[in-house]
């Protein structure tokens, strides 16, 4: 990809991005999303209803008057995108490819953080950690994760889930909101690393999938390129045989996906490169929001 051209469309994700985190999504994220705890802030006169559990012995003692301490949410976190770049990402039948929404939502995502004074790390995977950005403040900083996202040439074309989240484990010492986007198109396992990483981190999964990858319509004979293998295999999408094999192969990958976030208590969201993803975000925030 030229400069010239990288820029652009690095250009274009912000601007939208950082509308879309300034006017919808930051005070959601903020709602969902919370800090780690309550930190102490100050001390004042005890006032009737207080909750006497929070007053201040010692300054009690040393005034001869009762005295609450103050809390308040410890705001900063560290929010961590895990982020698929095998080769069955670049797939897209419309405008737009599993990539490119990648990236917006990448995008959005750390635009929300960063004005919740968050630091924001990216890890890159495809089979093999790719790349790791440490966690940082700041738009330049954000800025450069979109770059990476949208020009990042991965060394392999393979999925490894697992990988991916022992990393995560691994890497990142305190807890952290990860968000691990995906398209999760693998049969290789991943249920023990999941179930390890939501233990220490407060994870959340945002699966990027196209009709097309769900529902293949009936075209006759037709040449698919695996874009993680490279191998070409011919079908007969006409074949009533070969549409019934397809949508129960589509069909067990689904409900084993679901068990996976289902047993490990995983937040999740389905979004389409040919839908807005800002309904399924919204209703994702919403509903961790309403079990706070």
């Amino acid at each position: 990809m030229e400069a010239s051209e990288l820029f652009k469309k690095v250009r274009k994700i912000e601007i939208k991005t950082r509308g879309l985190s300034n006017h919808i999504f930051s005070g959601q994220y903020h709602s969902a999303f919370k800090g780690r705890g309550m930190m102490f802030s100050e001390v004042r006169d005890y006032q009737y209803g207080d909750d006497v559990r929070n007053i201040d012995w010692n300054v009690t003692a040393r005034l001869n008057k009762p005295f609450v301490k103050i809390f308040e949410e410890e705001r900063e976190m560290t929010v961590m995108l895990i982020v698929d770049v095998s080769g069955s990402n670049d797939f897209g039948s419309g405008f737009e490819s599993k990539r490119d929404l990648t990236a917006e939502l990448a995008a959005v995502l750390a635009f929300s953080a960063i004005q919740n004074n968050d630091k924001v790390g990216v890890i890159f995977f495809s089979d093999i950690i790719e790349k790791f950005i440490p966690p940082k403040k700041g738009s330049s900083h954000i800025l450069r994760i979109i770059r990476e996202i949208v020009s990042f040439k991965p060394q392999h074309k393979g999925t490894d889930i697992a990988e991916g989240l022992r990393f995560l484990t691994s890497a990142i010492k305190k807890k952290t909101t990860a968000f691990l986007i995906s398209d999760f198109m693998t049969e290789k396992p991943f249920d023990k690393e999941m179930r390890i990483a939501a233990g220490k981190h407060d994870l959340v999964a945002l699966r990027i999938t196209d009709n097309r990858e769900l529902i293949i319509p009936r075209m006759g004979l037709v040449m698919f390129h695996d874009a993680e293998t490279g191998k070409d295999v011919w079908a007969d999408t006409s074949h009533p045989a070969w549409s019934e094999a397809y949508q129960k192969y589509v069909q067990r990958l689904e409900t084993q996906l679901g068990r996976v976030f289902t047993n490990n208590g995983i937040d999740n969201s389905l979004i389409y490169t040919d839908s807005d993803y800002v309904k399924p975000l919204m209703q994702l925030f919403k509903k961790r929001e309403s079990r706070r």
